[in-house]
Protein backbone atom coordinates (compact mmCIF):
# COMPACT_ATOMS: atom_id res chain seq x y z
CA UNK A 1 0.00 0.00 0.00
CA UNK A 2 2.78 2.49 0.70
CA UNK A 3 4.83 1.36 -1.99
CA UNK A 4 1.62 2.13 -3.89
CA UNK A 5 0.78 5.22 -2.51
CA UNK A 6 4.73 6.74 -3.13
CA UNK A 7 3.82 7.02 -6.36
CA UNK A 8 1.77 9.61 -6.43
CA UNK A 9 2.12 13.42 -7.32
CA UNK A 10 2.95 14.82 -3.94
CA UNK A 11 3.59 12.57 -1.75
CA UNK A 12 5.65 13.53 1.39
CA UNK A 13 5.49 9.99 3.54
CA UNK A 14 3.47 8.05 5.68
CA UNK A 15 2.90 7.25 9.26
CA UNK A 16 1.12 4.34 11.21
CA UNK A 17 -1.84 5.76 13.01
CA UNK A 18 -5.01 4.67 15.31
CA UNK A 19 -5.70 2.26 18.00
CA UNK A 20 -2.39 -0.27 16.94
CA UNK A 21 -0.05 2.22 17.67
CA UNK A 22 -0.76 1.92 21.16
CA UNK A 23 -0.21 -1.92 21.08
CA UNK A 24 3.17 -3.48 22.42
CA UNK A 25 4.81 -4.87 19.39
CA UNK A 26 4.56 -8.28 20.04
CA UNK A 27 0.55 -8.16 20.47
CA UNK A 28 -1.64 -9.68 18.42
CA UNK A 29 -4.16 -7.75 16.37
CA UNK A 30 -7.11 -7.80 18.12
CA UNK A 31 -10.32 -8.96 16.29
CA UNK A 32 -12.26 -6.24 14.58
CA UNK A 33 -9.03 -4.17 14.05
CA UNK A 34 -7.48 -2.71 11.18
CA UNK A 35 -4.39 -1.08 10.63
CA UNK A 36 -4.39 2.31 10.22
CA UNK A 37 -1.94 4.35 7.69
CA UNK A 38 -1.48 7.51 6.87
CA UNK A 39 -0.44 8.97 3.52
CA UNK A 40 0.75 12.59 3.70
CA UNK A 41 0.68 14.40 0.43
CA UNK A 42 1.08 18.24 -0.44
CA UNK A 43 -2.06 20.38 -1.30
CA UNK A 44 -5.77 18.68 -0.69
CA UNK A 45 -5.49 16.13 -3.16
CA UNK A 46 -7.00 13.49 -2.33
CA UNK A 47 -7.34 14.38 1.94
CA UNK A 48 -9.57 13.14 3.45
CA UNK A 49 -10.07 10.34 1.41
CA UNK A 50 -9.62 6.26 2.60
CA UNK A 51 -8.95 3.22 1.18
CA UNK A 52 -8.82 -0.16 2.47
CA UNK A 53 -7.40 -3.88 1.51
CA UNK A 54 -6.94 -7.14 2.50
CA UNK A 55 -3.16 -8.20 3.13
CA UNK A 56 -1.84 -11.61 4.44
CA UNK A 57 -5.63 -11.73 6.56
CA UNK A 58 -4.82 -7.97 8.03
CA UNK A 59 -7.11 -5.30 7.33
CA UNK A 60 -4.84 -2.49 5.68
CA UNK A 61 -6.48 1.43 5.72
CA UNK A 62 -4.93 4.07 4.46
CA UNK A 63 -5.90 7.77 5.29
CA UNK A 64 -4.79 10.75 2.66
CA UNK A 65 -3.59 13.98 4.75
CA UNK A 66 -2.65 17.11 3.66
CA UNK A 67 1.02 18.35 4.57
CA UNK A 68 -0.74 21.30 5.78
CA UNK A 69 -1.86 20.06 8.71
CA UNK A 70 1.22 19.04 9.55
CA UNK A 71 3.53 22.59 8.75
CA UNK A 72 4.57 22.83 12.46
CA UNK A 73 4.40 20.55 15.87
CA UNK A 74 2.26 23.19 17.65
CA UNK A 75 -0.35 22.30 15.07
CA UNK A 76 -0.21 19.20 15.63
CA UNK A 77 -0.33 19.10 19.28
CA UNK A 78 -3.52 21.22 19.23
CA UNK A 79 -5.09 18.51 17.13
CA UNK A 80 -6.76 15.58 19.44
CA UNK A 81 -6.90 13.29 16.69
CA UNK A 82 -3.47 13.92 14.93
CA UNK A 83 -1.11 14.39 18.14
CA UNK A 84 -1.86 11.08 19.55
CA UNK A 85 -0.99 9.10 16.81
CA UNK A 86 2.48 10.86 16.32
CA UNK A 87 3.28 10.48 19.72
CA UNK A 88 2.95 6.76 18.85
CA UNK A 89 3.50 6.07 15.62
CA UNK A 90 5.99 4.51 13.78
CA UNK A 91 6.93 6.30 10.57
CA UNK A 92 7.20 4.36 7.44
CA UNK A 93 8.53 6.78 4.89
CA UNK A 94 9.92 10.07 5.24
CA UNK A 95 11.32 11.87 2.25
CA UNK A 96 12.32 15.58 3.57
CA UNK A 97 12.42 14.17 6.87
CA UNK A 98 9.92 16.78 8.27
CA UNK A 99 7.90 14.08 9.60
CA UNK A 100 10.83 13.20 11.73
CA UNK A 101 10.95 16.38 13.21
CA UNK A 102 7.32 16.98 14.12
CA UNK A 103 7.35 13.30 15.62
CA UNK A 104 10.22 14.47 18.08
CA UNK A 105 8.65 17.32 19.17
CA UNK A 106 5.15 16.06 19.57
CA UNK A 107 6.74 13.14 21.87
CA UNK A 108 8.55 15.52 23.71
CA UNK A 109 5.60 18.59 24.72
CA UNK A 110 2.85 15.93 23.92
CA UNK A 111 2.07 16.14 27.93
CA UNK A 112 2.17 19.19 28.70
CA UNK A 113 -0.68 21.13 30.33
CA UNK A 114 -0.92 23.80 27.46
CA UNK A 115 -1.28 21.30 25.13
CA UNK A 116 -3.65 17.91 26.58
CA UNK A 117 -6.21 21.68 27.10
CA UNK A 118 -5.96 22.37 23.71
CA UNK A 119 -6.85 19.12 22.48
CA UNK A 120 -9.60 18.90 24.75
CA UNK A 121 -10.99 22.26 23.55
CA UNK A 122 -10.44 20.77 20.16
CA UNK A 123 -12.76 17.72 20.89
CA UNK A 124 -15.13 20.60 21.99
CA UNK A 125 -15.49 22.48 19.16
CA UNK A 126 -15.63 19.40 17.03
CA UNK A 127 -18.75 18.18 19.80
CA UNK A 128 -20.36 22.06 18.70
CA UNK A 129 -19.61 21.91 15.11
CA UNK A 130 -22.11 18.58 14.77
CA UNK A 131 -24.73 20.06 16.49
CA UNK A 132 -24.51 22.81 14.52
CA UNK A 133 -24.98 20.72 11.30
CA UNK A 134 -28.32 20.52 12.71
CA UNK A 135 -29.30 23.82 12.17
CA UNK A 136 -29.18 22.58 7.84
CA UNK A 137 -31.38 20.88 6.09
CA UNK A 138 -30.69 17.00 6.18
CA UNK A 139 -32.33 13.53 5.85
CA UNK A 140 -33.35 11.87 9.21
CA UNK A 141 -30.50 9.42 8.94
CA UNK A 142 -28.19 12.38 8.58
CA UNK A 143 -29.05 14.38 11.21
CA UNK A 144 -28.78 11.40 14.00
CA UNK A 145 -25.62 10.55 12.49
CA UNK A 146 -24.32 13.82 13.46
CA UNK A 147 -26.01 13.74 17.18
CA UNK A 148 -24.52 10.16 17.82
CA UNK A 149 -20.61 11.68 16.49
CA UNK A 150 -21.79 14.45 18.83
CA UNK A 151 -22.51 12.38 21.80
CA UNK A 152 -20.03 10.42 20.77
CA UNK A 153 -16.86 13.32 21.00
CA UNK A 154 -17.72 13.88 24.29
CA UNK A 155 -15.84 10.92 25.28
CA UNK A 156 -13.30 11.87 23.20
CA UNK A 157 -12.69 15.01 25.38
CA UNK A 158 -12.36 13.02 28.19
CA UNK A 159 -10.10 10.78 26.68
CA UNK A 160 -7.64 13.38 25.78
CA UNK A 161 -7.41 14.65 29.47
CA UNK A 162 -6.29 11.42 30.26
CA UNK A 163 -4.13 11.14 27.95
CA UNK A 164 -5.54 8.08 25.93
CA UNK A 165 -6.04 6.55 22.86
CA UNK A 166 -9.03 8.78 21.21
CA UNK A 167 -10.69 5.54 19.57
CA UNK A 168 -13.31 5.41 17.17
CA UNK A 169 -15.79 2.26 17.65
CA UNK A 170 -14.78 1.45 21.04
CA UNK A 171 -14.70 5.57 22.82
CA UNK A 172 -16.96 4.56 25.49
CA UNK A 173 -15.30 1.13 26.62
CA UNK A 174 -12.44 3.37 26.91
CA UNK A 175 -14.05 6.00 28.83
CA UNK A 176 -15.52 3.90 30.84
CA UNK A 177 -12.10 2.52 32.60
CA UNK A 178 -10.52 5.92 32.67
CA UNK A 179 -13.64 7.00 34.20
CA UNK A 180 -13.22 3.83 36.85
CA UNK A 181 -9.67 5.00 37.21
CA UNK A 182 -10.54 8.34 38.39
CA UNK A 183 -13.32 7.58 40.59
CA UNK A 184 -16.28 9.14 38.44
CA UNK A 185 -17.89 5.76 37.12
CA UNK A 186 -21.43 7.31 37.78
CA UNK A 187 -20.32 9.78 34.74
CA UNK A 188 -20.24 7.21 32.61
CA UNK A 189 -24.22 6.90 33.16
CA UNK A 190 -24.68 9.94 32.01
CA UNK A 191 -22.99 9.81 28.70
CA UNK A 192 -24.54 6.44 27.49
CA UNK A 193 -27.68 8.57 28.47
CA UNK A 194 -26.58 11.61 25.90
CA UNK A 195 -25.62 8.43 23.46
CA UNK A 196 -29.61 7.29 23.98
CA UNK A 197 -28.73 3.12 25.18
CA UNK A 198 -28.53 4.03 28.92
CA UNK A 199 -30.96 1.57 29.75
CA UNK A 200 -30.97 -0.75 26.39
CA UNK A 201 -30.44 -4.59 27.05
CA UNK A 202 -28.64 -7.34 25.73
CA UNK A 203 -31.12 -8.60 24.37
CA UNK A 204 -32.52 -5.65 22.59
CA UNK A 205 -28.81 -4.42 21.17
CA UNK A 206 -28.63 -7.92 19.87
CA UNK A 207 -31.97 -7.62 18.10
CA UNK A 208 -30.78 -4.44 16.44
CA UNK A 209 -27.72 -5.55 14.93
CA UNK A 210 -29.15 -9.03 14.10
CA UNK A 211 -31.16 -6.56 11.76
CA UNK A 212 -28.26 -4.18 10.86
CA UNK A 213 -26.58 -7.75 9.58
CA UNK A 214 -29.59 -8.07 6.86
CA UNK A 215 -29.36 -4.39 6.10
CA UNK A 216 -25.25 -4.33 5.93
CA UNK A 217 -25.25 -6.70 3.22
CA UNK A 218 -28.15 -5.05 1.08
CA UNK A 219 -26.22 -1.42 1.42
CA UNK A 220 -23.00 -2.88 0.17
CA UNK A 221 -24.55 -4.91 -2.40
CA UNK A 222 -27.13 -1.15 -3.65
CA UNK A 223 -23.64 0.97 -3.20
CA UNK A 224 -22.61 2.63 -6.57
CA UNK A 225 -22.37 6.22 -5.24
CA UNK A 226 -18.85 7.33 -3.80
CA UNK A 227 -19.41 7.97 -0.16
CA UNK A 228 -16.69 9.32 2.04
CA UNK A 229 -17.41 6.29 4.37
CA UNK A 230 -17.72 3.38 1.70
CA UNK A 231 -15.10 1.49 2.83
CA UNK A 232 -16.68 0.84 6.42
CA UNK A 233 -19.76 -0.76 4.42
CA UNK A 234 -17.59 -3.75 2.43
CA UNK A 235 -16.55 -7.13 2.88
CA UNK A 236 -13.34 -6.06 3.89
CA UNK A 237 -14.57 -4.12 7.08
CA UNK A 238 -17.69 -6.84 8.05
CA UNK A 239 -15.46 -8.00 10.73
CA UNK A 240 -14.95 -4.33 11.92
CA UNK A 241 -18.71 -3.05 11.62
CA UNK A 242 -20.58 -6.12 12.68
CA UNK A 243 -17.94 -8.91 14.71
CA UNK A 244 -16.85 -6.60 16.88
CA UNK A 245 -19.67 -5.29 18.27
CA UNK A 246 -21.03 -9.08 18.51
CA UNK A 247 -17.90 -9.36 21.24
CA UNK A 248 -19.39 -5.93 22.90
CA UNK A 249 -22.69 -7.57 23.27
CA UNK A 250 -21.35 -10.62 24.45
CA UNK A 251 -19.14 -9.17 27.32
CA UNK A 252 -21.86 -7.01 28.25
CA UNK A 253 -21.30 -3.84 27.11
CA UNK A 254 -23.82 -3.92 24.67
CA UNK A 255 -24.47 0.06 25.71
CA UNK A 256 -21.42 1.53 24.79
CA UNK A 257 -21.90 -0.80 21.92
CA UNK A 258 -24.83 0.97 20.21
CA UNK A 259 -22.57 4.05 19.34
CA UNK A 260 -20.75 2.10 15.85
CA UNK A 261 -24.36 0.32 15.65
CA UNK A 262 -26.25 3.43 15.21
CA UNK A 263 -23.81 4.94 13.05
CA UNK A 264 -23.57 1.89 11.09
CA UNK A 265 -26.79 1.40 10.60
CA UNK A 266 -27.69 5.02 9.85
CA UNK A 267 -24.71 5.22 7.15
CA UNK A 268 -26.54 2.28 5.74
CA UNK A 269 -29.53 3.84 5.45
CA UNK A 270 -28.03 6.86 3.32
CA UNK A 271 -26.81 4.48 0.54
CA UNK A 272 -30.13 2.84 0.63
CA UNK A 273 -31.55 5.83 0.33
CA UNK A 274 -29.69 7.01 -2.59
CA UNK A 275 -28.75 3.80 -4.47
CA UNK A 276 -31.52 0.89 -3.81
CA UNK A 277 -35.25 0.53 -5.35
CA UNK A 278 -37.56 2.38 -3.09
CA UNK A 279 -38.87 -1.22 -2.11
CA UNK A 280 -35.56 -2.65 -0.52
CA UNK A 281 -35.25 0.67 1.03
CA UNK A 282 -39.04 0.52 2.68
CA UNK A 283 -38.59 -3.49 3.59
CA UNK A 284 -35.42 -1.94 6.09
CA UNK A 285 -36.69 1.50 7.43
CA UNK A 286 -39.33 -0.55 10.15
CA UNK A 287 -35.76 -1.84 11.47
CA UNK A 288 -34.23 1.54 11.64
CA UNK A 289 -37.16 3.25 13.45
CA UNK A 290 -37.16 0.76 16.08
CA UNK A 291 -33.61 1.38 17.01
CA UNK A 292 -34.24 5.18 16.38
CA UNK A 293 -37.34 4.72 19.40
CA UNK A 294 -34.92 2.93 21.29
CA UNK A 295 -32.45 5.56 21.02
CA UNK A 296 -34.72 8.06 22.32
CA UNK A 297 -34.78 10.09 18.95
CA UNK A 298 -37.57 8.96 17.28
CA UNK A 299 -37.79 12.20 14.35
CA UNK A 300 -35.82 14.96 13.56
CA UNK A 301 -37.49 17.15 16.77
CA UNK A 302 -36.11 14.66 19.07
CA UNK A 303 -32.44 14.46 17.62
CA UNK A 304 -32.41 18.36 17.47
CA UNK A 305 -33.82 17.88 21.71
CA UNK A 306 -30.75 15.43 22.17
CA UNK A 307 -28.11 17.96 20.34
CA UNK A 308 -29.68 20.92 22.62
CA UNK A 309 -28.91 18.73 25.71
CA UNK A 310 -25.55 17.66 24.67
CA UNK A 311 -25.03 21.22 24.40
CA UNK A 312 -25.97 22.30 27.46
CA UNK A 313 -24.23 19.38 29.37
CA UNK A 314 -20.83 20.18 27.86
CA UNK A 315 -19.94 21.96 30.30
CA UNK A 316 -19.83 19.36 32.99
CA UNK A 317 -17.76 17.28 30.60
CA UNK A 318 -14.98 20.23 29.99
CA UNK A 319 -15.41 20.61 34.03
CA UNK A 320 -14.72 17.24 34.45
CA UNK A 321 -12.06 17.03 32.00
CA UNK A 322 -10.07 19.83 33.94
CA UNK A 323 -10.44 17.70 37.01
CA UNK A 324 -8.73 14.67 35.23
CA UNK A 325 -5.95 17.00 33.75
CA UNK A 326 -5.22 18.65 37.70
CA UNK A 327 -5.30 14.74 38.94
CA UNK A 328 -3.13 12.94 36.08
CA UNK A 329 0.54 12.44 37.45
CA UNK A 330 1.41 12.16 33.51
CA UNK A 331 0.73 15.45 32.76
CA UNK A 332 3.60 18.07 32.76
CA UNK A 333 3.82 21.65 33.73
CA UNK A 334 4.24 23.93 30.71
Amino acid sequence: MVEEASGLPGFCGAYSAGSTNWLADDTELPGGSDLDIMVVLEGQQQSGTRGKLLYHEVVLEASYLSSDRLQSAERVLGDYHLAPSLRTTKVLVDRAGHLTEVLAAVTRDYAKRRWVRERCANARNKVLQYCESLNQDGELHDRVMASLFAAGITTHILLAAGLRNPTVRSRYVAVRELLTQYGHMEFHERLLELLGSARLDRERAGRHLSALMEIFDAAKKAMRTPFPFATDISDISRAMAIDASWELIKRGCQREAMFWIGVTHSRCQKVLSKDAPEAVTASFRHHYQALLNDLSVPNSAAVRRRCDEIERFLPRVCGLADDIIRDNPEIEND
